[in-house]
């Protein structure tokens, strides 16, 4: 392994302090080697159920950020020529690898995230599924061909890889994010520059090593370390074709910008308020645990979190269940058994959240259920902060306007779908949206009428599998070509259109040149 981040022990998941003591760096990836940064200046990586100083990470250089272009840019000149079947295969034994050592991302996602063992499982496994679908690439990176489309003329079309290109990733997502980035530039025949989060990046350091492992050739994954100076190297070096960003809206915006101004392809999934609608005709057990799960799990750290509930004529009477459903979670440090909400990712989100928390109080919402200053028993200095319900929402507060990202649930009400369709439509963000229902009429008008990019019936957290695409638009995406799926393979690869012309007989001598554009007939 890279180092002792890479490994989470159960003594290092209950208490740090003896590891503090010795807070190791962690290192860069170049040229498939782990490599020390001579940087003097570090970030502290912390796990969020204790605070303790677990890690120092590097603000890379730029001489090593540059080192890890150059490396990826003499990696392309043979990765683009191996041949499709080689490039699935890897990714054929990368998978097996992955599901090996799921145990291991699992616990250090766990130290260094915070989520519960379980939900880390499936941050990996989510991920996974993507390089399974990467695996497929021989069907999915056909070209097209026409024959004949003049008399003794032939065009066909390739996709073809980019070059170099970048993934920067957040913090909620330490594995299954990277998952969505470098297997699909290495499988379509780019090498990737990944920057993983400086507040949780063992795991994509420990998936780049079973990529080497898988076969993967040196240099065709590189990964450097940093915060702004870094992203600013990304989007301004001349020799990355494309960025990949999942984040904030902040960052994604300025990326997109930045990027694009520098010529660059740029996909960036952003911020979100994803509703969830509950009709009166909905399962109510089935829906209210639905919900619950949707709201508190992973402490609403998630991009797809449902985080506003809009309840509908006769459901505006559930809130009761639904207080009393969120009372029961356990909050505690995520590989306690017991636990169902881990910490937030740092001081600050924490101090963040319970903010908006005190402001709905101000702004005249009913916080029927208060998580704030939740103390854990052995985690006392921990970034916990307890299941939170806030009814009575209405579209100018604040706790609306903003992205919580914590274990928050918005409650709104509607006197009918219509209305509750107008609230979903007047918000800026397009990430997704899930209606709970028993009518297939309403589901389907719901469907037809909403403008989300990602629509759940039933379904609470309407992620598609990767052979589909994760859509999400409006004020959740800047780009043209959205992650992974079809749309994810066209991002990383690039037309090129070849016209041949094989004359069957020679011209007579006495031929004239065609000097008119050309016009096949």
């Amino acid at each position: 392994m890279l180092s002792r981040l890479a490994v989470a022990t159960p003594r290092s998941l209950s208490s740090s302090a003896a590891v503090s003591a010795k807070a190791e760096t962690v290192k860069m990836w170049i040229d498939g080697k782990a490599v020390e940064s001579k940087t003097s200046e570090y970030i502290d990586l912390t796990n969020p159920a204790t605070n303790e100083v677990i890690g120092r990470v590097p603000k890379c250089t730029t001489a090593e950020m540059n080192d890890a272009v150059e490396s990826s840019k003499q990696a392309f000149k043979s990765w683009k020529n191996t041949s499709v079947l080689t490039r699935a295969h890897t990714m054929f034994r990368l998978q097996a690898l992955i599901r090996r050592d799921m145990g291991k991302l699992a616990a250090n996602i766990t130290l260094e995230q915070g989520k519960t063992l379980p939900d880390a499982e499936g941050d990996v496994n989510r991920g996974l599924q993507v390089v399974e679908h990467a695996c497929s690439v021989p069907s999915l990176q056909l070209g097209e061909t026409l024959n004949n489309v003049s008399k003794d003329m032939d065009t066909y079309s390739l996709r073809l890889p980019l070059g170099v290109t970048a993934g920067i990733t957040p913090f909620n997502f330490p594995a299954m994010i990277p998952l969505w980035m470098f297997p699909l530039a290495l499988v379509t025949g780019n090498t990737m520059v990944l920057k993983p989060s400086e507040q949780d990046p063992g795991a994509a350091m420990m998936l780049v090593e079973l990529a080497k492992e898988a076969g993967v050739p040196d240099g065709c994954v590189n990964v450097i370390h940093g915060a702004h100076k870094t992203v600013d190297f990304i989007c301004d070096h001349p020799d990355i074709r494309a960025i990949s960003f999942v984040g904030s809206d902040q960052a994604g915006k300025y990326i997109y910008e930045r990027g694009s101004r520098n010529g660059k392809r740029v996909q960036s999934n952003m911020g979100a308020k994803n509703h969830g609608v509950i009709m009166p005709d909905a399962a109510k057990e089935h829906t209210i645990n639905q919900l619950t799960a949707a709201a508190f799990g992973a402490a609403g750290q998630r991009c797809m979190a449902l985080t506003t509930v809009i309840l509908v004529g006769e459901a505006r009477s559930w809130l009761p269940d639904i207080v009393a459903k969120a009372k029961k979670l356990k909050v505690n440090a995520g590989h306690h058994a017991d636990s169902d909400v881990g910490p937030l990712i740092s001081k600050a989100s924490k101090q963040r959240v319970e903010k908006l928390i005190a402001g709905a109080k101000k702004e005249g919402a009913n916080v029927a259920l208060d998580g704030s200053n939740v103390v854990v028993k052995g985690y006392e200095s921990g970034n916990f902060v307890g299941p939170s319900v806030i009814a009575g929402v209405k579209p100018n507060m604040e706790c609306y306007r903003e992205e919580i990202f914590g274990p928050v649930l918005c409650v709104m009400e509607a006197e009918n779908l219509d209305e509750a369709i107008d609230i979903i439509n007047n918000n800026p963000y397009g990430n997704g949206t899930a209606l709970f229902t028993t009518n297939g009429v309403t589901a389907r008008r719901f469907t037809n009428e909403i403008d989300c990019g990602q629509v759940g019936i039933n379904v609470p957290i309407p992620v598609p599998l990767p052979m589909f695409s994760f859509t999400g638009s409006r004020g959740s995406f800047l780009g043209d070509q959205n992650f992974y799926g079809k749309a994810g393979m066209n991002f990383y690869t690039q037309w090129k259109t070849v016209t041949q012309f094989w004359r069957s007989d020679d011209a007579p001598a006495d031929a004239r040149p065609q000097m008119a554009f050309p016009q096949l007939k």
